[in-house]
């Protein structure tokens, strides 16, 4: 059987009031793309369908026919789960049509485990599907306490037990797989996700990760990576688009699986080319460095986060003037040399200890003496002096 993972499509997203929902839609005619190519017999997406609980009509549109043309008329299941960001009720509305193209859209945590006969290879997939599960969305109370470490240990023991409830349904006959939308401990994040844990109250540990799945499917963290540690091969899929200038370089991708019963997972990327990518720019050498890489045709395509060096103020024309050239210039921000050289000497001197600095003042004070060590010895033990009777009156 072979499955394919993806999750944190984020319809509906802008970027400082851009809209993505051009490029979201590239994706997804990639994705139907994809599947065909690949020939995948399963597709699971583990949750943040949408940007917001209320989702604008077009992405609402976008996301039901291209889950339909993903279902080939129920040829192909889908699982999906509701995300932090997805309105768990209103995504899972449509349950009683999406059933009839074989798709299960999954709101609210359950300990239900789903049943998923794949029409293609004759085979069964047990799929222990745990939408975003925060207190209020699993309807109990975890601790009384407000104590952050002590609900920590309350959340991850619970999210744990319910993957071992719900793994006593596989069986070794069928492929049996996990699939959630949690922070788990040691995920390399961006500025792009929404954080899901109060401090670190919602957060899973690796080692609670069901050991008796063959895969766990991962969604909330936007860079594709594996989670290090766990007991079973489990991974983030990432989004299929660069959602902050954070994620700038970020290669995106699907994850696809091919599963047998009782067999090891085999693992593999397939990379997205669609959407505009996120780049920085750092003129160094002021505005005549980015008007020469305009007129260039640098990044044509991208949305752009530009750090532009300058002796003056940047006129308000002169903004007008560099978005009229490129219309992906979502940041404008100049650096002045003069304040850059201060801070820079700031966050340099704060690493230099404090007899060289002595030092250096001294060779400045006397027009390049260097102070004898035992002058500089003197120096140390007044400063010393010094804070022990600040200590004192303390």
């Amino acid at each position: 059987m072979r499955i394919l993972h993806t999750a944190d499509w984020h319809l509906g997203r802008s970027l400082e009031g851009r809209s993505r929902l051009e490029e979201q839609a590239q994706f997804l005619d990639e994705l139907v793309k994809i599947v065909e190519e690949e020939k995948i017999d399963i597709v699971l997406m583990a949750g943040d369908v949408f940007d917001t609980v209320n989702p604008p009509a077009a992405a609402e549109q976008l996301f039901y026919d291209s889950i339909s043309r993903l279902s080939n008329g129920g040829k192909r299941p889908i699982s999906i789960i509701a995300g932090n960001h997805d309105n768990p009720d209103r995504l899972s509305a449509a349950s009683p049509l999406a059933h009839q193209q074989n798709i299960q859209l999954i709101g609210l945590p359950t300990m239900e485990v789903q049943s998923i006969y794949a029409p293609t290879t004759d085979e069964i997939l047990k799929l222990a599907a745990v939408p975003y599960p925060s207190e209020s969305r699993l309807a109990e109370v975890l601790s009384e306490s407000h104590e952050e470490l002590l609900l920590r240990d309350k959340y991850d023991q619970r999210i744990q037990g319910i993957f071992e409830e719900m793994s006593k349904s596989f069986s070794p006959d069928t492929i049996n797989i996990a699939m959630s939308h949690i922070y788990v401990t040691g995920g390399s994040s961006s500025d792009s996700e929404r954080p899901i844990e109060v401090g670190g109250a919602y957060t899973v540990a690796s080692t609670s990760l069901p050991e008796a799945a063959q895969y766990v499917a991962l969604g909330h963290l936007h860079r594709p990576q594996m989670i290090k540690r766990a007991k079973t091969l489990a991974r983030y899929s990432g989004s299929p688009l660069a959602y902050s200038f954070s994620e700038a370089g970020y290669a995106k991708s699907v994850t696809i699986l091919d599963a047998k019963p009782s067999m090891p997972v085999e693992m593999s990327e397939v990379f997205l080319s669609s959407g505009r990518p996120l780049v920085r720019w750092k003129a160094l050498e002021g505005l005549a460095q980015v008007y020469s890489w305009l007129e260039e045709g640098k990044d044509a395509n991208a949305w752009i986060d530009l750090e532009v060096h300058v002796t003056n103020a940047l006129s308000i024309e002169e903004i007008h003037r560099l978005r009229k050239f490129h219309s992906g210039l979502i940041h404008i921000r100049p650096v002045f040399e003069e304040l850059e050289k201060e801070r820079l000497e700031r966050t340099e001197q704060a690493n230099i200890p404090i007899d060289e600095l002595f030092a250096r003042f001294y060779e400045r004070q006397t027009g390049g003496a260097r102070p004898e060590p035992e002058v500089i010895k003197l120096f140390l033990e007044l400063l010393s002096d010094e804070a022990e009777e600040a200590g004192e009156q303390v």
